[in-house]
């Protein structure tokens, strides 16, 4: 079986970067500022982090901007190895972010909610590097941007998967007794967590050991 890639999102300090990445983490998620949801730290703060990231460990700016000149002018604030676009990009200028920022992947987060969600991913996959598929609602008033804890229909993102021809995280509410599932099921790239690997909001060495373990198992 592939190894599964995991990434460890809403880092907030350097030594919970390298908590996760000593406990086998393959990338780290560095929060911007978001309209709801955790971990959002100051863009100094998530500089301060990338820059202590070793490879072949890739660094993730989790930016809610809309527009590519404020993702452009969000990222040359921190420098990440990956920019993962949590809302919709304007315009789907992606050929405006590559133009500019040539050396830098890009992840766009596909908010899985029903069908349109399938036709929405197929289109954006011929733009990005990867998909991450979240359970985020962009629709509400106060944007879920991320960070919910919540499952989506892993059905519908099992579909996804089969028909992209790129890299697929998986996030939302998975943890250390149904990851092994959520593997099985979709069979993504990579999985993304950040709640189910927390105490009190701040990232626990035992629980991460007990998400790979149960991995591995």
């Amino acid at each position: 079986m592939t190894r599964i890639r995991v990434k460890i999102c809403c880092i907030s300090s350097i030594e919970e970067a390298l908590m996760a990445i000593k406990c086998g983490a393959s990338a780290i998620g560095l929060v911007g500022n978001m309209p709801s949801g955790p971990g959002v730290i100051e863009d100094n703060l998530i500089s301060e982090i990338s820059k202590k990231i070793p490879p072949p460990i890739s660094s993730f700016l989790l930016t809610s901007e809309t527009k590519a000149s404020k993702i452009i002018e969000h990222y040359k604030k921190v420098y990440t190895s990956t920019i993962q676009i949590v809302d919709e990009l304007e315009g789907r200028e992606y050929k405006k972010l590559r133009k500019e920022l040539p050396n830098v992947k890009l992840v766009q987060v596909i908010h899985v909610i029903d069908d349109k969600s399938i036709k929405e991913a197929l289109e954006i996959s011929k733009f990005v590097d990867a998909l991450l598929l979240d359970s985020g609602n962009p629709n509400l008033k106060v944007k879920e941007l991320g960070g919910t804890g919540r499952i989506h229909n892993w059905e519908l993102s099992k579909h996804i998967r089969k028909e992209i021809n790129i890299p697929l995280f998986l996030a939302g509410g998975i943890n250390k007794h149904n990851v092994k599932k959520a593997i099985e099921t979709v069979q993504p790239f990579g999985i993304d967590l950040c709640s189910s690997v927390r105490t009190n909001g701040n990232l626990d060495e035992r629980k991460l050991k007990e998400l790979f373990n149960a991995i591995n198992y």
